[in-house]
């Protein structure tokens, strides 16, 4: 009897590839960069389960060669790059990781607020460059303590930073697109206000929403210049809610006091005309921003449990159940 054929399509743990292999034929590659389309396509020809990460590409191209695939099980919060609609009209389930990238996400967004606002890498710098005597008047930032931080997108990981920054003795302040309960923002003590509300009394935003057709470029030109003048600003969302070029000329005209980012537009696949690079002018500002290469989730035990919860979809429907965390039906 034919076992069936596990893809994943970037390296994973041993303990997720022994959890597979108990329940079908696995392939899956050695390298860190992962499968190229090409690969992808010719071995989800015979593939009944697929393991996709951040930077795959499942539409209608690859779905068209899948006679055999049952299930796109992604070890991602969101799914933004898989063509859901067409999972669904192919019989194919999509398959989500809830909520385990929500709390090291947040930690790093709060980690990024600091290094951006006390000029820590700034100060690395310093000292590493020999030229370092000892206290003087220089790299004053800026504290957190009494100042107002907005927080846009208030899921999983928006609630969890919330909850963080309350140690800071920070108001906070949220928006997003639906009302939330009373009772969990009182808890927080966070107050939900108007996105124009928010840009005008924050001194730091951080963005922890999605990227929908309603949040693409959100913070553009116009909602950079209602910002408070000095503000900082913080991407863990996704690249392209914010226009980076935007953000380039709000730092370089000092309305930005920095801009720190773990997401950049770059890496949203489901866009066709999405930029192909970081805008080269905010790569040499680095005395006003930060950057990490996509860490909201690099925590050993986070991507353990992230694997091993993709693996449970994919078991679940090779045993013929619903999966545990579909984002469609059939």
């Amino acid at each position: 009897m034919r076992q069936p054929l596990i893809v994943t399509t970037h390296r994973i743990f041993a303990e997720t590839r022994k959890l597979l292999t108990s329940h079908g034929r696995l392939w899956s590659p050695e390298e860190e960069e992962g499968v190229g389309r090409g690969l992808l396509i010719d071995l989800a020809r015979e593939a009944e389960a697929l393991m996709v990460f951040m930077p795959d590409r499942i539409d209608e191209g690859v779905l068209s060669q899948c006679g055999r695939l049952q299930i796109v099980a992604c070890a991602l919060k969101g799914c933004d790059n898989i063509d859901v609609a067409a999972c669904t009209r192919r019989g194919i389930w999509v398959t989500i990781v809830p909520d385990l990238l929500s709390a090291p996400t947040a930690d790093l967004a709060v980690g990024l607020l600091l290094v951006l606002t006390r000029k820590i890498l700034e100060g690395d710098r310093f000292v590493r460059s020999g030229c370092f005597r000892g206290w003087r008047p220089r790299l004053y930032g800026a504290g957190l303590e009494g100042k107002t931080a907005g927080i846009v997108g208030f899921g999983g990981v928006g609630r969890r930073i919330a909850h963080r920054l309350n140690a800071f003795g920070m108001q906070r302040v949220c928006f997003g697109p639906i009302a939330l309960d009373p009772g969990m923002l009182a808890e927080l003590g966070v107050e939900q206000v108007r996105f124009d509300t928010l840009l005008h009394v924050s001194d730091v935003i951080l963005v922890a929403a999605p990227l929908s057709p309603a949040s693409r470029h959100l913070f553009d030109r116009q909602a950079l210049a209602r910002m408070k003048p000095g503000a900082f600003l913080v991407n863990v969302g996704r690249g392209s809610v914010v226009d980076e070029e935007a953000v380039s000329e709000a730092l370089q005209n000092g309305q930005l006091g920095g801009y720190a980012a773990d997401v950049f537009a770059m890496e949203d696949l489901s866009l066709p005309d999405r930029p192909v690079s970081i805008p080269s002018a905010l790569l040499r500002d680095s005395s006003r921003t930060v950057f990490t290469p996509h860490l909201g989730s690099a925590v050993v035990e986070t991507r353990r449990a992230i694997e091993a919860a993709a693996a449970a979809n994919i078991i679940d429907v090779l045993q013929g159940r619903r999966p545990r965390d579909a984002v469609n039906r059939l």
